[in-house]
């Protein structure tokens, strides 16, 4: 197989890496194009950066398009070029993902919704046109690590009802945010104005934004909150799940974390619950008791650092509502750049390939 790579951000980065780990069958590094030709070092290796064209797409077996060069108008402008000429564009940005036609996928949630690319159908893609059907949008990064661990649930006893918040990493803003927050905490922590602040409107350093860079939009909830109440009742094709959601950037680097109160059709314990949270793929259950020097416990609980770097969703603090016998609480937590985006982007190839829908 042949892969392309659109965009060489935060993202594409962490995609490069996803590759050059995963199952598919490449016969020859990833292409990467982006803007500007250019070398880029990822774990010590060289990569020749092309500038991004029609012609580079001709020999694409799928092609990704990840990170900011990726969401800022790159699949508006190379999808059409990239699936005419026979690829599947698995696309990490969120221009196309509500258009009706379109499979919003996470692997371990609804992998058969790839299905669609079999037939000879077509989609309209809004700035682009009608297309042959062969394009798959990758979920947002809050909305996945969510409905992979919702799903289990859901499956056993049909969830209700869902309230989220979340606590996001500046990565999910890409290089520039983790370059900020690195600059404005070193200026604090030596006496010093932490300085102009460009990717986030108010101080990121030793704060909490519960608007971040995100848009306002309608009933006062942000662009942010509002993709993941409609991504996730796409994905879980419960079209009028309740859905209500507060997203919060916090000052740490990589990997969300999220609180999540589901209310359940039927009654759960949480023993019940961390079971069926065990047994379900993609899933690491840290909810353990833990005993301590002092003879006490405390039980553990996974944090952005556990998540980093790492592939699973991670999910502890499960605990019941003591006032609802149908209310249950969750934590979860994700790399935002692996699982919430350029790994799933590469598990949607993986299930691609393991369907046949790409031939190799």
């Amino acid at each position: 197989m042949r892969v392309v790579v659109v965009g060489i951000g935060a993202v594409g980065r962490e995609m490069v890496r996803c590759l050059w780990q995963s199952s598919l069958p490449l016969n020859e590094e990833p292409l990467v194009l982006a803007r500007t030709a250019r070398e880029v070092t990822i774990d010590g290796k060289t990569i020749q950066v092309q500038e991004a064209n029609p012609d580079a797409l001709k020999v694409a077996d799928i092609v990704f398009f990840a990170g900011t060069e990726g969401e800022k108008g790159a699949a508006k402008q190379f999808a059409r070029p990239a699936i005419e000429q026979g690829a599947i564009v698995i696309d990490n940005g969120s221009d196309f993902r509500m258009v009706d036609g379109v499979p919003l996928v996470v692997p371990e949630v609804n992998p058969e919704d790839l299905e669609v690319l079999c037939g000879n159908g077509t989609v309209n893609l809004p700035g682009v046109g009608e297309v042959p059907q062969r394009y798959v949008a990758n979920p947002n990064c809050s909305t996945i690590q969510m409905v992979v661990a919702l799903k289990p649930l859901h499956d056993v006893a049909r969830i209700k009802r869902v309230i989220a918040s979340t606590y996001q990493a500046v990565s999910g803003a890409g290089s520039a945010a983790i370059d900020e927050l690195e600059n404005q905490a070193h200026q604090i922590l030596h006496g010093r104005d932490p300085g102009e602040f460009k990717v986030h409107p108010l101080q990121i350093a030793f704060n909490v934004l519960a608007g971040a860079n995100w848009r306002f939009e309608e009933a006062g909830y942000t662009n942010e909150e509002w993709k993941m109440v409609r991504e996730t009742r796409k994905i879980l094709h419960e079209p009028d799940l309740p859905v209500t959601v507060t997203c919060v950037r916090v000052p740490v680097f990589n990997a969300h974390a999220e609180a999540i109160y589901v209310e359940l059709e039927k009654p759960l314990t949480a023993d019940e619950a961390r079971e069926i949270l065990r047994n379900a793929k993609g899933i690491v259950v840290m909810d353990e008791p833990t005993q301590l020097p002092d003879g006490s416990a405390y039980r553990t609980y996974p944090t952005p650092l556990d998540a980093s770097g790492r592939d699973p969703v991670y999910v502890g603090r499960i605990r019941n509502d003591p006032f609802n016998p149908y209310g249950l609480w969750l934590w979860v937590v994700a790399d935002n750049l692996r699982k919430g985006a350029a790994l799933n982007a590469v598990q949607i190839a993986e299930e691609i390939v393991r369907r046949g829908i790409v031939k190799v």
